[in-house]
């Protein structure tokens, strides 16, 4: 017979170990020595412990499920169960007890971060489904489209949560999603048909323009240019493809009449130039008939002047009052002479003239007899005061004599 701590062979091959429970058989050896059955069931014992100490390192090290963890454990636990090694068996079992206990810390560590992170993931999810319905109600087209195609990625690199839950979410996301993308279509749809409806109007413009090009009538059609650019203006943008086509031909009808424009006027601006000069000379000549000593002769030179002046056209805007100016200065001259020649040749004035000068001589040639009368008299006071209307009626009749001189005497 042989034996060791831990198990024994009897003398009929059968081989036993020891646990706390008292000697189990092990099996039955009959192919050798009994040093060779315990070397046997030894080496079986050596082969359970690598095994738990494998699956311990498992558990420790990597992420084997709970359920795979306890299915290798039972595995084992029957291996021991079964006594078919020779070795501190209890201690396995302590050692595969232990390793249970490890399991289920490990099981309800992960489900608490599993509730962790669905608690997380569910948090991430409602602010992402809030984020969304906000932007649905937004009219940056461009900047919330990109955030709500950023907001999917975000999504799908979330965890699952429970179906139920995670539906539910969803819907409400896509709803958004869904909702914008309705407003936005329906924006740009609406912005086409305004964008249409602002090309048919420049469209319309822009025939007018090219119509009005070889235009002659220089102010009322830069007058209607300047209404059509207001008109453009106010129809808005259309189709970026139209857009920039109709604006050229807008812009090249209205160069090519403005360009005309600016050239004749530029000839009109020569013209004119010109044409002051001229007139400027006949002001010279015109100012030297003043002042007036032949009537006739200055009347007769001042319309041969005139006519000239007619036929040479207009000047420069700005030159016309200086120029015009000094030729109505000599033709109020003329007329002023004019004036007087027509008072000293009049007979019906110098007969009213020559009667008021002899109602005046008589007035102050009766005051004068009264002042002297009164101061004859010694009433001063009296001839005081006559003297001074004296004075008023005589300077009446110096004018009067004065304008009936005028008529010849």
């Amino acid at each position: 017979m042989s034996s060791d701590p831990w198990g024994r062979v009897d003398e009929t091959g059968t081989v036993y170990v020891r646990t706390s429970e008292g000697e189990q058989v092990v099996g039955s050896w009959q192919a050798g020595t009994p040093e060779e059955a315990l070397a046997y069931f030894e080496r079986k014992y050596e082969g359970l412990v690598v095994e738990i100490g494998l699956l311990e390192k498992r558990v420790r090290t990597t992420d084997l499920s709970a359920k795979d963890a306890q299915t290798a454990i039972d595995h084992l636990r029957t291996q021991v169960d079964e006594h078919h090694a020779v070795g501190d068996l209890d201690a396995l079992r302590v050692r595969l007890d232990k390793l249970v206990t490890t399991v289920e810390s490990r099981r309800e560590e992960r489900k608490a971060a599993k509730a962790k992170q669905t608690d997380e993931a569910r948090a991430a999810k409602d602010a992402l489904v809030v984020e969304a319905e906000e932007l649905a109600q937004s009219d940056q087209w461009r900047s919330a489209g990109e955030r709500l195609r950023a907001l999917v990625d975000i999504w799908k690199g979330l965890p699952r949560l429970d179906r139920k839950s995670d539906d539910e979410l969803w819907h409400r996301f896509s709803h958004a999603r869904s909702a914008f993308s309705k407003r936005r279509k329906a924006h740009f749809a609406s912005l086409d048909a305004q964008r249409e409806d602002a090309r048919k109007v420049k469209e319309r413009l822009v025939a007018e323009a090219e119509s009005l090009s070889k235009s002659t009538d220089w102010g009322p059609t830069a007058a209607r240019y300047r209404e059509l650019m207001a008109d453009w203006k106010a129809a808005g943008r259309a189709q970026r493809e139209s857009e920039d086509d109709l604006w050229n031909r807008f812009r090249g009808a209205q160069d090519v009449f403005f360009a005309a424009r600016s050239e004749v006027f530029a000839e009109r601006d020569a013209e004119q130039i010109e044409n002051l000069k001229l007139k400027e000379e006949l002001a010279d000549e015109a100012e030297k008939l003043v002042p007036i000593t032949d009537l006739k002769a200055a009347r007769a030179a001042f319309r041969s002047l005139n006519e000239r002046w007619e036929a040479i056209g207009h000047v420069p805007r700005d030159a016309r009052p200086k120029v015009e100016g000094r030729m109505h200065s000599v033709e109020r001259a003329i007329q002023e002479a004019e004036e007087g020649e027509w008072r000293r040749t009049n007979p019906e004035a110098r007969a009213r003239a020559a009667g008021l000068t002899g109602q005046l001589q008589a007035a102050v040639d009766k005051l004068r007899e009264q002042v002297d009368a009164a101061r004859a008299a010694g009433n001063n006071a009296k001839a005081d005061k006559l003297s001074r209307e004296l004075e008023g009626r005589q300077a009446l009749l110096d004018q009067a004599l004065k304008g009936l001189e005028e008529f010849g005497g």
